[in-house]
């Protein structure tokens, strides 16, 4: 059995340099009456110890609640006189860790609405805190936020630099972390070189920085860490590489999709083959790219997307369907039409309807149309059919690589595509000896018959050596893509109502 006391101790055990008088129950709150101990205080001014008493007062500060009930401690205090002479007449004492200066709540109190308000900020920590029965207004705790000491920024070996949107398409922050260690090193208002160069310049000591793609913070480091090691990003490579791929698939569809539906042959690919003409007469004469923009009035990424391809029909799309009641009773069908192609439609539909078929007449008459009973298989999409070449093949099914195999042979350039793609992909686990592999695969690359995937390699040669060392050195920027995913979640709890400075003290506490 535990006595009243010794409960007592064990519920206000952070008020245990007090000596508690006695406890009141109050109904919606709790009141403790306490005192300070007796025995000499140093002065706050001089240090000189004393315990002559000049008078006393009360106290009111709020504890952590108990029983879901707000706790009030009235602590007697005193006031001392000081020895020196010359120094303060009187002076009030105080107890570090449970008292201090000017506040209203005591320190642990303090700190557990700090640690709610460091996660939620003001409304919503409010609210939470109201559940606790703590009450405080937004305004009180945005300041306890602010009174947290955020942590001074430090140089790390390996620096994580990337951008996020205070506001998307208007305003910009810059986040950067130690890359190894992933640690928030601070946050930069704006994403132009000027800025984290002047970062940089008051910061030396870093010697690797990895980064995405972006020339504005490159040109910050060779101008502020010439000797640095840039470090591109191996995910963003990755998806660069996949944007290429899947607009050289879907530039070859007409080639890969011969096994599926027929090409459309309408009033649109016959304006598709009169605007390729008309694009390949001019630049035929020597006429420029903006000048055939001019003359057809057609944009000049239009203009462009026909230059690069040199036949009409790597212009066409296959047909893309989605799908539909139909799909079940395809084999049904096509082997009814296949044992008599003159069996009439109205037919077929009352078959399949026997057989469970759910759709109306038109659907079926649509599909039978738009030749999808015949074709050797279903349709299929350019973005499935990049996303089959960009999945690792260990993660394949048998059926998609068996249709991956199919469609790739169908065309010559998808056979090259999907070697490029596998070879990329293993230059993407880091090693000594991956910067001549990749000097080969962008001599290999540049000698196939894919304008999309040239585009790529030009970005590559613009950041060469960046790339060079994202694929032998193990360092990437995954961690401060994962703090820029909290900096938005950060953002959402505050509704973008908060000043950079605020934000910035939060990132930092994250």
């Amino acid at each position: 059995m535990i006595d009243l006391d010794e409960l007592v101790g064990v519920v206000f055990s952070g008020l245990s340099p007090l000596v508690v008088k006695d406890v009141v129950d109050d109904g919606e709150r709790i009141r403790v009456r306490a005192r300070t101990p007796d025995g000499s205080v140093a002065c706050s001014g001089c240090g000189a110890e004393t315990a002559r008493v000049h008078g006393y007062h009360d106290r009111t500060v709020a504890d952590v609640p108990v029983d879901a009930r707000r706790v009030l401690v009235v602590v007697r205090i005193r006031r001392l006189v000081c020895p020196t002479r010359g120094c303060r007449q009187t002076f009030r004492e105080q107890l570090p860790g449970v008292l201090e200066r000017y506040q209203r709540r005591t320190t642990r109190l303090t700190s557990q609405i700090g640690a709610v308000v460091r996660e939620l900020a003001g409304r919503a920590g409010v609210r939470a805190l109201s559940a606790l029965a703590v009450g405080l207004s937004r305004h009180t705790a945005l300041r306890l936020l602010l009174r947290v000491p955020s942590p001074q920024p430090r140089v790390p070996r390996v620096l994580g630099v990337d951008d996020f949107a205070l506001r998307r398409r208007h305003h910009y922050a810059t986040v950067l972390i130690d890359a190894q260690t992933r640690e928030r090193i601070d946050v930069l208002p704006g994403r132009t070189a000027d800025v984290l160069e002047a970062w940089l310049r008051a910061h030396p000591g870093v010697q690797i920085v990895c980064r995405d793609g972006s020339g504005a913070y490159a040109e910050a480091v060779r101008r502020a860490l010439p000797d640095a090691v840039q470090v591109t990003d191996r995910w963003h490579l990755w998806h660069n590489l996949g944007e290429a791929v899947l607009k050289e698939v879907a530039g070859h569809s007409a080639c890969w999709a011969k096994a599926g539906p027929p090409l459309q042959d309408g009033k649109r690919a016959q304006t598709t083959r009169e605007r390729w003409h008309q694009v390949h007469d001019l630049l035929g004469k020597g006429v420029g790219l903006l000048e055939c923009a001019r003359r057809l009035n057609v944009s000049l990424n239009t203009v462009k997307r026909y230059a690069r391809v040199g036949e009409p029909e790597r212009l066409q799309r296959a047909p893309q369907y989605r799908p539909t009641l139909v799909d079940p009773y395809r084999d049904h069908l096509r082997r009814r039409r296949s044992d008599d192609p003159a069996v009439p439609v109205l037919h077929l539909f009352n078959e399949i309807k026997a057989l469970g078929y759910q759709g109306s007449f038109n659907l079926l008459y649509r599909y039978i149309t738009q030749g999808r009973v015949e074709a050797d298989r279903l349709p299929i999409s350019p973005r499935r059919f990049a996303r089959l070449l960009l999945t690792r093949p260990d993660s394949l099914t048998d059926e998609h690589r068996r249709l991956l195999d199919d469609l790739t042979t169908a065309c010559p350039q998808m056979i090259d595509l999907a070697e490029l793609v596998r070879g990329f992909a293993d230059l993407l686990r880091p090693h000594e000896g991956n910067a001549e592999r990749l000097d080969a695969w962008i001599a290999t690359a540049r000698t196939c018959d894919l304008p999309h995937l040239h585009a790529f390699i030009r970005g590559l040669d613009q950041d060469r050596d960046a790339v060079r060392a994202a694929v032998t050195l193990p360092f990437h920027n995954g961690g401060t893509e994962g703090v820029n995913t909290k900096t938005k979640r950060i953002m959402r709890q505050m509704h973008g109502r908060a000043s950079f400075a605020l934000l910035r003290h939060r990132i930092l506490l994250a």
